[in-house]
């Protein structure tokens, strides 16, 4: 079991080791709750990711249930799950593990001069001895353990060096080579990553890993020159999601690989037309959009506005398109929905943007397209993109039912709103600074908090007058920020969507550990 490779110089397989569930639900903002996770690990697995990071179980119930549950129902991915240098940690994770048909134990510790002084407090020796003995407690475990070196990028390369002969010799089948804060340049990785491997004896007994971070925008190049160096294991996360500016995009390394073999010479086992699938997952989940010029997924991605590119891609599409729409995924369909489309072409259209929802969920989300397609003539991609949103959250704790504003020029502004808490209907009627403070007072009055709005922001889905509106809030509390988002044609209703939304979101992330016992 596991990975350990004999001559990796010789393998061009390329391991993607996804760790959107883990690092990227470290994002300000970010959330999951166990049924988003499932959904996400499911469209992993058939996404063809190798490894997927399912959680840090020792972090809250909520995450140790995540990765037990994700381990149960994936059976082509190995399931790995993060601890830090701790006997506690390392058996939480064994035990969150247990039911994965493949599964890894990912162990950590900071080997910087800077971390171990002021983090750790601990002397170099101490660190050492650390890695051998979690090592070894994770490999009595299991048969596939990863060790990282937390700040490897800023470690002293003989200390480096020896640790991870040390963590071999151990058991580690897995040496991650982390940019932890995004400081490094591609030059200066690759030089590292050869070094690493002319240095330590037993390097060919392990599968070198990169995880880069992009502080400095270099995440992807950094990870680009770790494999031209020899690694052969990316750490990466759809959207590039992450802590503070992200990680490596999994889709830009994929298609960079996919695109430019002629230089980078590998493969991986990504079926990267379930690419934008994916993508759109993360988004929904998450609360973060995508923006427009997002490499391979972003909405300009294949969009051409100049003359002069127009021209060229009618004629041949290759003057101007590196990759096709259809290789990540992105279908041109003809089919266009309207009020008399019926439930099977409604059916059809969701499955061409990667949506397969159940019956329950198809008749609701049906029934809320047919009162859409009331008010809107035509119903773009992006409007049910935006519809099926709102459907994922059958299983949140506060629904929102209905809204009435007063509002204009002459007060009071007042919202009278009707939701659902766990099961009971609760109704407020209060006043405010305008309608949307309104309706967020009268929220608050049904489910008291001590969250901050840090960000309302409005834009419209589609073109026209009759758009629908998308809001996204971001709340703060305690220290921990969530995003929500809420779409609809009346601007008010979409507030009150992405307000609710957000406060769901905040009740996953209240169980979760301080973001400093999560540092990778």
């Amino acid at each position: 079991m596991g990975f350990i490779v004999k001559s990796f110089k010789e393998n061009n397989q390329i391991i993607i080791f996804d760790t959107t569930m883990r690092d990227g639900e470290q994002s300000p903002g970010a959330s999951m709750n166990l049924e988003e996770k499932l959904k996400l690990a499911k469209t992993l697995e058939s996404l063809g990711v190798d490894v997927i990071e399912a959680g840090f179980p020792i972090a809250s119930n909520g995450d140790f249930e995540s990765v037990s549950e994700i381990s149960k129902i994936i059976s082509k991915s190995i399931i790995c799950g993060l601890s830090r240098a701790s006997y506690k940690d390392i058996d939480c994770a064994a035990e969150a593990l247990k039911n994965a048909k493949q599964k890894r134990i990912h162990t950590f510790i900071a080997t910087s001069p800077l971390h171990m002084k002021y983090k750790l407090q601990m002397q170099p020796e101490d660190v050492h001895q650390a890695v051998v003995d979690s090592v070894t407690r994770a490999r009595n475990h299991v048969d596939d353990v990863e060790w990282s070196c937390e700040d490897g990028t800023r470690s002293n390369e003989d200390f480096l060096c020896r640790v991870i002969e040390s963590a071999i010799k151990a058991g580690a089948s897995t040496i991650n080579i982390p940019d932890t804060v995004g400081y490094t340049v591609p030059s200066e990785y690759r030089d590292l990553i050869s070094n690493i491997i002319n240095r330590v004896p037993n390097i060919d007994k392990a599968r070198i890993s990169v995880h880069c971070h992009n502080d400095l925008g270099l995440a992807v190049s950094n990870s680009l020159s770790g494999i031209l160096a020899g690694a052969r294991q990316v750490e990466c996360t759809i959207n590039g999601l992450g802590e503070r500016a992200g990680n490596a995009a999994l889709e830009e390394i994929v298609m960079a690989i996919k695109t430019r073999n002629d230089i980078l010479p590998f493969y991986t086992n990504i079926v990267s037309e379930n690419i934008t699938k994916a993508s759109r997952l993360v988004s929904q989940i998450t609360g973060f959009p995508i923006q427009p010029n997002k490499a391979i997924v972003g909405a300009n991605a294949f969009a051409h506005e100049a003359g002069i590119h127009q021209d060229g891609v009618l004629k041949n599409a290759s003057t101007y398109e590196i990759m096709t729409p259809e290789s990540v995924g992105l279908i041109q369909s003809n089919l266009v929905l309207g009020k008399h489309s019926g439930r099977h072409a409604f059916t059809q259209k969701l499955n061409e943007l990667g949506f397969k929802l159940g019956d329950n969920a198809v008749e609701d989300a049906f029934k809320r397209f047919k009162e859409l397609a009331d008010k809107k003539k035509d119903i773009f991609d992006e409007d049910l993109l935006a519809l099926v949103d709102e459907e994922a959250r059958s299983n949140d704790r506060i629904k929102f039912l209905s809204l009435k504003v007063v509002a204009g020029s002459e007060g009071p502004q007042s919202a009278e709103i009707q939701i659902e808490i766990d099961g009971d209907l609760k109704k407020n009627k209060s006043d405010g600074d305008g309608p949307v403070d309104a309706t967020f007072n009268s929220i608050k009055k049904l489910f008291p908090h001590k969250a901050k709005l840090l960000l309302y922001q409005v834009h419209a889905v589609t073109e026209g007058t009759d758009a629908q509106a998308e809001v996204t809030v971001r709340l703060e509390e305690n220290g921990k920020t969530v995003n929500g988002q809420g779409a609809d044609t009346d601007t008010l209703v979409a507030s009150a969507r992405a307000y609710i939304n957000a406060l769901n979101k905040l009740l996953v992330k209240r169980q979760k550990a301080a973001p400093e016992a999560l540092s990778a």
